[in-house]
């Protein structure tokens, strides 16, 4: 079997890069598709050959017809069970396929399609519609009538069910998230870091180990004796805190599972962490609390940080006394301390029936336009190479983009607006270029660099 990429160029804001070199949870989005597709020919027991790299769509036509084939845009993330669920249907059917998701499937309309752009809507053979996505099987050969795989993301309902009423959108699902069995996210937007490193990351990932305990009495066995032998509650043993060799962890520390915490990290005195993927060389300090939350390799917290429903890409530093709700951190970023993300609007709107309800924050797609997410709680975004200083206050749903650097004055202590790079407080020093260096121009802004880019 031959694997062909469609390569996706456009920079998702405010990183000021294709998505394949972004990393969502702890790793590369390029990396974590290598690695499905690797987990799913040894599962299958196939041979799965790179055939080649497209820039657009025109160049499926050149796919040869010795022997099947897929076909996948690298800004797509998915998982295992999404992408065996596809293969299976359309290896069985014998036919060319692509595969597509339901309009009305809730978490995919709730999650993938707010900002998306890739997604092309069509209606299958009952007249129902659908949204195709860019990932393709043809048994032989390119053809170019395929028929649609529709793929249901089987969905539960899971969130904070006791809330205050005026953070509820509708007073019956309340701050309600749908949780996939099957996940798969186009990623074109900060947003989508978000939801695949969060809602479709750790905040699945416990739901799924809470349905798999619940309906296999031996696993939950397993994790009671566990528990007898460490003398330890049972989501706090070995059995669901995975931890790589040379970590060293404070016995003051509180870690529940399930969570993935990588190799040659250290976890300071009173730091509490729930449901968390952790990458290698993480240094996380005193008093820090990081709940439903992902940390990139060679991060460093230092005391009494905070994230909650937050991404951090590698080699950036989240300083003291700084809270980040659902945010998204790019790569060697610093936040300095005392700095607060807000994730919610404070004024609402009215509902038509005398009453108010939240408004849905907006966030900028792939092209700089605003659209709403369909969320009434969502923080913001650092993007790469980014220096904040302390004390601001950052309105939900705001962008800093790449290179950007901040100074604590009077007249920057709330941000309001999405910051671009030449808004950055930097331009203001003499020496501006030697004291920072801009390392993620914009898309086509710089050739030269893109070359420079590619051969590093």
């Amino acid at each position: 079997m031959y694997r062909y990429i469609l390569e996706d160029h456009h920079h998702v804001p405010p990183f000021n890069e294709p998505a394949s070199k972004l990393i969502v949870g702890t790793n590369l989005v390029s990396f974590q598709q290598e690695e499905l597709f690797s987990e799913f020919a040894r599962k299958h027991r196939l041979e799965l050959r790179l055939g080649g790299t497209f820039r657009d769509r025109d160049g499926l036509t050149s796919i040869p017809g010795d022997d099947e084939a897929i076909v996948y845009r690298d800004n797509l993330w998915f998982d295992i069970e999404f992408l065996d669920y596809f293969m299976d249907r359309a290896r069985a059917s014998k036919r060319p396929c692509r595969a597509a998701f339901a309009a009305d499937d809730r978490s995919f309309a709730m999650y993938a399609l707010p900002l998306a752009t890739t997604f092309e809507a069509s209606v299958d053979a009952g007249g129902k519609a659908i949204y195709l996505i860019d990932l393709w099987y043809f048994p032989r050969g390119y053809a170019p009538e395929v028929q649609p795989v529709v793929i249901p993301s089987d969905s539960e309902p899971r969130g904070f069910y006791s809330v205050p009423d005026f953070m509820a959108q509708d007073k019956v699902e309340e701050l309600t998230h749908y949780l996939p069995r099957r996940s798969m996210l186009s990623i074109e937007s900060w947003v989508h870091v978000y939801y695949a490193s969060i809602i479709f990351g750790v905040f699945t990932r416990g739901f799924r180990f809470e349905e798999y305990t619940r309906s296999h009495n031996f696993s939950m066995l397993r994790l009671l004796w566990r528990g007898i032998l460490e003398q330890k509650q049972m989501l706090t043993t070995s059995e669901v805190v995975k931890v790589g060799k040379d970590t060293v962890i404070d016995p003051s520390a509180y870690i529940s599972g399930p969570t993935t915490i990588g190799e040659r990290c250290f976890i300071g005195p009173g730091v509490v962490i729930d449901n968390c993927s952790i990458g290698d060389d993480v240094s996380i300090s005193q008093g820090s609390q990081l709940m439903l939350s992902t940390v990139a390799n060679n991060c460093f917290l230092p005391f009494r940080a905070s994230l909650f429903m937050t991404s951090m890409m590698s080699g950036s530093i989240v300083a003291q006394n700084t809270c980040l709700q659902m945010c998204v951190i790019g790569r060697d970023s610093f936040v300095g301390a005392g700095n607060t993300f807000t994730d919610f609007n404070l004024v609402g709107e009215p509902d038509g029936k005398g009453g108010v309800i939240p408004r849905s924050i907006r966030a900028a797609n792939v092209d700089g336009r605003l659209e709403s997410v369909n969320q009434v709680v969502l923080g913001g975004a650092v993007g790469h190479n980014c220096r904040i200083g302390s004390g601001m206050i950052v309105f939900p749903g705001r962008m800093i983009e790449s290179d950007v650097t901040l100074f604590a004055s009077a007249s920057r202590r709330v941000i309001a607006r999405d910051i671009t790079y030449e808004e950055s407080d930097h331009h203001v020093l003499k020496i501006a270029e030697a004291a920072h260096q801009r390392l993620y121009p914009r898309h086509n802004e710089t050739p030269e660099f893109e070359e420079k880019w590619e051969k590093w």
